[in-house]
């Protein structure tokens, strides 16, 4: 007599029980019902060619009805068995699958063509059918142990992984990816995979699976992703394809248990930035208070030796040498006083002097100084300035500030010549200058930090890292805002948004 054995599946006892008994019977094929719950499962095996298949669910009153429980037990009710019988003719044996007091199912074996069953045969089909019965019921209370069994040591290795303080986001889903498998039927057989924002992590070759089950992942009420566990190879049809109910339960636990990790985590990466961010603006604020220090103690010596450098040029007979030298003095003091005074920009120590300025007026002017710089350096200059456009209250120094800082900045990034285009525009309330070059394009981690102070790409003595938060600063002084974009083939297109003169809206206003 066939014994189950330890982490089989219940198809493949149902299988392996039902090619058993049909060479013990030298029969063409048996069916077998089997009650699940508060389902009916209908299961036919046969013989030649050898097939095992789900072939319906059976009305659970059906058998309840055609089986009779006294005080001998269960019996047939061989008249409404015979109308569920096909074939009149053949030789069947039927008998109830059940334990002392419960119904398990019914077992029906086939005699097939010239195969009559004898009276011998019918008794020992009696007392073998009551063995099946207890073998079900045995089986399903244990494989019913063995998948709470499974289903809790996957969720406790994920609470595990997931509490680990030392693990992030991808080292979670990546070992999810591998716990996976085991709880489920097949675990040879199995593969996961966890998809994260178009990031993959899986266990296997997920290419090759044929069916699998899905739950998808959402983190504060938006779907990032999902889990797929699936099978390589072709199995029976249970409750979801191949699957079993419990398995779908277990894999949208996951799902929700792996949503509420990543909340979590993400909560946390979010505090721990903010954190940085307040760190960083404390240092930024000492620094501010160091740099605007230092910039008043080193005004005085740089005046000195600027001025003396100028006197000392100006001696009559002075050898070459000698004056060239005296020249170079000269350009790195003026190159550390301009250094100095955006420090002290950047310190907020030399508060915006404002007037209403016309910004087309402004960027013509500002270009006059550059052109001659543009040319040496195969630049074209293309303006596009939109008329009547409102002035606005701003300091002229630090406009001329901003226009400078993003037109070096551009022109040092088309190395081999390109064009510069800048532009103005009055839209959605905004005064806009857009200042763009067909240079290289900015990575996404250099975009992320080309406002950070005394962030650099350019070699050592070539900048200071002072440019761009100096112009942040100026415009968020005057109440604007400042944008990037860079994107490859296209240059970057650096945006500024001040607000019109209140004057000059209330003007547009009346003229329109």
């Amino acid at each position: 007599m066939l014994i189950a054995k330890n982490q089989q599946p219940a198809v493949d006892f149902l299988f392996e029980l039902s090619a058993t008994l049909s060479k013990e019977f030298e029969c063409a094929g048996l069916d077998l019902w089997t009650i699940e719950s508060s389902r009916c499962l209908r299961w036919e095996y046969i013989r030649k060619p050898e097939r095992f298949l789900r072939n319906s669910d059976v009305e659970l009153q059906l058998l309840i009805q055609m089986i009779k429980k006294d005080r001998n037990g269960f019996t047939i009710d061989q008249e409404k068995l015979g109308a569920l019988i096909p074939d009149p003719g053949a030789s069947i044996l039927a008998a109830p699958l059940h334990t002392d007091d419960e119904l398990v199912g019914l077992l029906l074996v086939k005699g097939g063509k010239g195969r009559i069953f004898m009276a011998p045969w019918r008794n020992l089909f009696s007392h073998i059918a009551q063995l099946v019965g207890l073998a079900v019921a045995f089986h399903r209370v244990e494989l019913g142990l063995r998948e709470r069994a499974k289903e809790i040591t996957c969720l406790y290795e994920l609470t595990r992984i997931a509490s680990s303080p030392e693990l992030g986001v991808k080292d979670i889903l990546a070992r999810l990816v591998e716990i996976l498998p085991p709880a489920w039927q097949y675990p040879d057989i199995t593969v996961a995979r966890v998809t994260l924002d178009d990031q993959r992590y899986q266990s296997g070759d997920f290419a090759s699976v044929r069916v699998y089950q899905l739950a998808k992942i959402a983190i504060n009420g938006k779907v990032r992703g999902d889990i797929r566990v699936g099978y390589l190879e072709e199995r029976p049809v249970l409750d979801e394809g191949p699957f079993l109910a419990e398995e779908r339960h277990l894999i949208d636990t996951v799902a929700k248990e792996i949503s509420i990790v990543l909340e979590r985590k993400t909560a946390e990466e979010d505090r721990l930035r903010l954190q940085d961010q307040l760190l960083h603006a404390d240092r930024l604020a000492t620094i501010g208070q160091l740099a605007a220090g230092v910039a008043h103690e080193l005004n005085e010596p740089l005046g000195g030796i600027l001025g003396f450098s100028q006197l000392a040029a100006k001696h009559p007979g002075l050898p070459d040498q000698v004056r060239r030298d005296l020249s170079k003095i000269e350009s790195a003091a003026l190159h550390s006083r301009e250094v100095v005074r955006k420090l002290l920009l950047f310190a907020r120590q030399s508060p915006p002097i404002q007037k209403r300025l016309h910004l087309n007026h402004l960027i013509k002017e500002g270009l006059y100084f550059l052109e001659s710089r543009c040319t040496k350096s195969g630049i074209d200059i293309k303006l596009n300035l939109a008329a009547d456009l409102p002035p606005i209250k701003a300091d002229p120094s630090q406009m001329h500030q901003i226009l400078t800082n993003l037109v070096v900045n551009a022109i040092q990034a088309m190395d081999g010549g390109g064009v510069l285009t800048v532009e103005s525009a009055f839209r959605d309330g905004w005064v806009r200058l857009a200042v763009s070059g067909t240079g290289c394009c900015m990575s996404r981690e250099i975009l992320d930090q080309v406002f950070v102070p005394f962030f650099t790409t350019k070699d050592v003595g070539e900048g200071t890292g002072l440019g761009l938060p100096v112009v942040q600063g100026i415009v968020a002084s005057h109440g604007g805002s400042i944008d990037v974009q860079s994107r490859p083939g296209a240059g970057s297109c650096f945006e500024i948004r001040l607000p019109p003169a209140p004057q000059a809206i209330e003007g547009m206003a009346e003229n329109g």
